[in-house]
């Protein structure tokens, strides 16, 4: 009996871990256009992070979404606004940001012109679609 008992315990503990585990926020934020897009989107992360700390978040880019993530590029109504320096914030504090390789294909852009810390999907439209169906990630467009 006490051995039944003690594995009882042993699987709740589990399956209480399992489901704070899987109760996490994911969120995905979606650019595909960093002119109107990206300094709202950065400040929204931010603001998520500071009231929400545990969420998971992946910035997918696309199409010309994916400019705030080459090297040296800032905001073009405020030129104070260093992307890069916002970025490697963010990816410090576990932000995943992805880029489309199908823009990269069709602007005919090099993956050496990006920011160190943005990361590289086959397809941006694709990844948010499996994000959202397969991993349950929550969908915000800024």
């Amino acid at each position: 009996m006490r051995q039944s008992f003690k594995i009882f315990l042993a699987l709740l503990a589990s399956a209480l871990f399992c489901s704070a585990v899987l109760a996490q926020d994911k969120v995905v934020y979606h650019i595909d256009d960093a002119a109107t897009q990206a300094t709202k989107g950065l400040r929204n992360i931010r603001n998520h992070l500071d009231v929400a700390p545990d969420t998971k978040i992946a910035v997918v880019t696309h199409a010309n979404g994916v400019d705030f993530l080459m090297e040296g590029a800032k905001d073009a109504k405020n030129p104070d606004i260093d992307y890069g320096s916002l970025v490697s914030g963010l990816k410090a504090r576990g932000v995943s940001f992805e880029v489309c390789e199908i823009t990269l294909k069709n602007r005919n852009l090099k993956k050496e012109q990006f920011n160190l810390d943005a990361t590289f999907t086959p397809s941006g439209v694709v990844r948010i679609g499996q994000l959202q169906s397969r991993e349950k990630y929550a969908y915000i467009k800024p």
